[in-house]
């Protein structure tokens, strides 16, 4: 396989550094959605912990090196997930956290951000207003900018779930995993190909964030002017070009799904797993539930990504969502 920026053997390492509760999370056939989905599918529970979600993985290695190095502050962009898995990270070591978000972002992803401890500041647009001012801030303090997906360790802590999938899962086809910034899929995607070759790897992303698709398909960076989902921790307008870069080596597909699955999908985790999930854990669902006859009878992974969700616009969501499949 041609190199990507990620290193097995440094992930490998990663494991060593990691709060071991991030690590090893539940890994399950879930029987009970297959008759609905109409294949094997199999959950990898990336909410079992402290931040719900899968982003102190990378966190974790962050704070450590920072710590290690004497730094004492830091500071990023964020949709709400990395945020609060960088405050929790930055805390145990003494790092002095800040945070920059758009004040449209989930308020129970910026309540936790605070409550960890972290330094929040609001912007009046999006997300990528938000990672100009998070710059702006590490360029005047002279403090270190955390990109997610550019910095490596964000992209090689996701990738130990993918040494995980592949130690404990019994043969799969296929692993779906959330499209956003990237460091998910190109983790996991760099781990699976490098080791588990024959696997697919396919990314999802909605319709109404759909630049870092986009580009993969056209095998060049496309950026969009706005977005519109309730995928709010995937919903990026500008593609960094070396995630695009090791995503064309590891991504086998890119798809978009529309709102209606990913709500169909949420609902479905929550009737038939038990899982209140963020709509971005979602994808994977929404993915088989838009083209069943692709994964018909095949062993389909799905990486629950995250479960940091408001709570009114859930119940707006999924409780007035009729059922897909009772």
């Amino acid at each position: 396989m041609q190199e990507t920026r990620l290193d097995t053997a440094r992930i490998r390492a990663a494991r060593q550094v990691i709060d071991p509760m991030f690590l090893d999370t539940p890994l399950y056939r879930c029987e009970a959605l297959e008759p609905g989905l109409g294949c094997r599918v199999s959950i990898k529970l990336e909410t079992a912990n402290p931040v719900r979600s899968f982003k102190a993985r990378g966190t974790e290695l962050v704070a450590s090196l920072l710590a290690d190095n004497g730094s004492r502050a830091v500071v990023c962009a964020s949709a709400g997930n990395l945020g609060q898995a960088l405050a929790w990270s930055g805390r145990g070591r003494g790092l002095d956290v800040t945070v920059v978000a758009s004040r449209f972002a989930t308020a129970a992803k910026l309540d936790r951000i605070r409550a960890l401890g972290a330094g929040l500041e609001l912007v009046d647009g999006d997300h990528e207003m938000a990672r100009e001012r998070a710059a702006a801030i590490a360029r005047h303090d002279g403090i270190r900018l955390l990109e997610d997906s550019l910095d490596i360790e964000t992209c090689e802590g996701a990738a130990t779930i993918g040494l995980e999938l592949l130690d404990a899962a019994p043969s799969f086809d296929a692993v779906l995993i959330a499209l956003g910034g990237g460091a998910l899929a190109t983790g996991v995607g760099h781990v699976v190909k490098a080791l588990a070759p024959e696997v697919e790897v396919i990314c999802v992303q909605p319709l109404g964030a759909p630049a870092l698709t986009r580009s993969w398909h056209q095998r060049r960076v496309v950026t969009t002017d706005s977005t519109d989902t309730i995928a709010d921790g995937v919903a990026g307008r500008c593609p960094i070009p070396a995630v695009l870069d090791d995503l064309l080596l590891v991504a086998d597909d890119a798809v978009l799904v529309q709102e209606a699955s990913i709500i169909a999908g949420m609902r479905m985790l929550l009737d038939h797993a038990g899982l209140v999930v963020e709509p971005s854990a979602a994808l994977g669902v929404a993915a088989i539930l838009e083209d069943p006859d692709r994964f018909a009878d095949r062993h389909v992974v799905v990486i629950v990504c995250g479960g940091n969700v408001d709570v009114d616009a859930y119940r707006r969501w999924v409780c007035a969502a009729p059922s897909h499949q009772s």
